[in-house]
This record gives structure tokens, sequence and C-alpha cells, in this order.
């Protein structure tokens, strides 16, 4: 049985940021892009072109970008005014479609984000320490 896995770009301190935030407050496994090879049984489940947002992997089915971050916050509040709000949304025809632009604002703009909420990405962290060595 597949372990619920939000999979990110581990090589982006906004990204990162996230991931620890999900990681605190939900019970899901958190994978950089740069541990896939890791993890392949979540890596074939994922699009070609993986890289371009997160993803959230289950059992039944693959979230992504913007359904990824929703479905982990959904995880987080479960049952709390995020998780009806989500569940009010969904019901809209619309509502989809103006997550993932909302997604992609935010993605598009990672830099700008970060110098607001940002944590050193694990892949930086493990080459600043190969290099101290």
């Amino acid at each position: 049985m597949l372990e619920p896995t939000l999979v990110y770009d581990d090589d982006c301190g906004f990204c990162t940021w996230w991931a620890d935030y999900v990681d605190e407050r939900t019970d899901l496994r958190i994978v950089g892009f740069s541990d896939l090879p890791e993890y392949p049984e979540i890596r074939k489940r994922l699009p070609e072109y993986y890289e371009e947002c997160s993803h959230l992997v289950t059992e039944e089915r693959v979230y992504s970008c913007g359904a990824s971050l929703e479905e982990a916050l959904r995880r987080y509040d479960r049952g709390g005014p995020l998780s009806e709000t989500v569940g009010f949304l969904r019901n809209f025809e619309d509502y989809a479609r103006i997550r993932e632009w909302g997604y992609r604002q935010v993605a598009d703009n990672r830099d700008t984000w970060g110098k607001l909420l940002s944590k050193t990405p694990p892949v930086r962290q493990e080459s600043e320490t190969d290099d101290e060595r």
C-alpha cells in the first residue's frame, strides 16, 4: 500500500518552506524531486513533466499542481473550515481553473515569494555540507 506522499521541488527555498509546513501538520510523507530515484513506485505514477509542479500521490490518485496543495491543506484541516470550504468550492465548475491559475501565479514567481517565506532547500544543504569537507 502506497503511503500518501507530497512530491516537491527540493531545490526551491519557497517550495521547501511549504513542504516543511505540510510535513509538520500532516501525516504525509514528503519527497523531493532529487529523492525520487529512491521511490520508483511514486516516480512511475507521476506525469512525464513532473518537475513543472508539486504532486500529492495516494493509493487512489495523483493530485498535481494546485490540486496537490489543496489536497495537502485539506488533509491538514480535516473537518475544519478550510476543508469544508474546499469541499464547497469543488462544486463549482470554474473553481479548478481558478485554483490552477492561482497556483501558477505563485509558482511562476517563487523567487519573489521566497523573499518572504523560504528555507534552505535540502539539495543545497547537502552540497554545502559536501563543500565544507
